[in-house]
């Protein structure tokens, strides 16, 4: 019992994140040249209320606009589209003004009329990249790798339910089988739903995936009360099930951003081993913890135990009357 009250360090860590729950919202720039040197754009930025971030692109080089911009709102995004004509657009560089200010990061791709195509994420570090001759494989591998990593490591409901199965599962053969049944089932319907093969809309997943987190708390409640059920004796069956419900919420967030042109094989890759890495990097933290908490002797009380999964069921909850609530 001696690594409980870690774990519910864990759990108290990833609360103040419960109102962002598997929230990742970067600003998404398009450029599609669909004539030589005529670009149509398509700019997406994160609402805050009913105000968009003051967020904008410029070029290093001449840039003429060819249509007055249009703009709509579509959920908590604001979207504009325009018409640009820019002869030389490769090596210049591009810049989102305002960027550094904020939060967010931009995902930005730009499709050639030649086919080929330039993808890259701006940060607030880094709020301005020079647009290369030609693109390279490396980079769009690199730019959705680390889109995977950071959608699994601030998608706390993910996280929570990665907990939840921890606090659920005793001896490492069965960690090994729990985890990899979690990761075999959300690859499949990522791809699936990514690809266009399998569409489930993204509400009532959103809520599922909060339910399935109270579903294994309240499991890990029976099984410290001596009611041990299916979910303890074969955690990996509960993981791969639920699992499924969460490949469909990877692949939500995927289609914020999208995927480029000819490069969608490499990009859905990189995407999925950016979330295993997030994953066992946070598995790794947690196991940590554990090790560290066996040195501690503290004579922890009984009801000690019962923190950790009432802190999970409870905000798992929420999310799950909040996710109904916005049907």
């Amino acid at each position: 019992m001696r690594w409980l009250p870690i774990l519910a360090a864990l759990t108290a860590l990833l609360s103040p994140l419960s109102g962002h729950a598997h929230e990742v919202r970067p600003a998404y720039l398009d450029l599609r040249e669909d004539r030589p040197g005529e670009f149509s754009v398509l700019w997406k930025t994160p609402m805050a209320g009913e105000m968009r971030l003051a967020l904008d692109p410029s070029f290093s080089g001449p840039v003429e606009v060819l249509a007055p911009v249009a703009a709509r709102r579509t959920g908590d995004a604001a979207v504009q589209t325009w018409r640009l004509r820019a002869n030389g657009l490769r090596g210049q560089t591009l810049r989102i003004e305002g960027l550094e200010s904020t939060l967010t990061d931009v995902l930005v791709r730009v499709v050639f009329a030649d086919g080929s195509t330039w993808v890259e994420r701006l940060t607030p570090r880094r709020p301005d990249a020079l647009i290369p001759a030609r693109s390279s494989m490396w980079g769009v591998a690199g730019t959705y790798l680390v889109l995977g990593i950071e959608h699994i490591l601030t998608g706390v409901d993910h996280l929570l339910f990665v907990l939840a199965l921890l606090l659920l599962t005793t001896g490492t053969w069965r960690l090994v089988k729990t985890v990899t049944a979690f990761t075999v089932a959300h690859s499949i319907t990522l791809g699936l739903a990514t690809l266009g093969m399998v569409h489930v809309p993204p509400k009532p997943v959103e809520a599922v995936i909060a339910l399935s987190i109270v579903f294994v708390a309240a499991e890990i409640l029976h099984t410290r009360q001596g009611r041990v059920g299916l979910a303890a004796r074969m955690p990996w069956v509960v993981a791969f099930t639920f699992g499924l419900l969460h490949g469909f919420g990877f692949a939500g967030a995927l289609s914020e951003v999208g995927l480029p042109d000819g490069q969608i094989p490499v990009a859905l890759l990189f995407f999925n081993l950016g979330v295993e890495a997030g994953q066992l990097l946070f598995v790794a933290g947690a196991l940590a913890c554990v090790a560290l908490a066996r040195r501690v002797r503290i004579a922890w009380p009984r009801w000690a135990e019962m923190v950790p999964p009432y802190a999970i069921g409870s905000m798992a909850m929420f999310w799950v009357i909040q996710r109904v609530a916005a049907f």
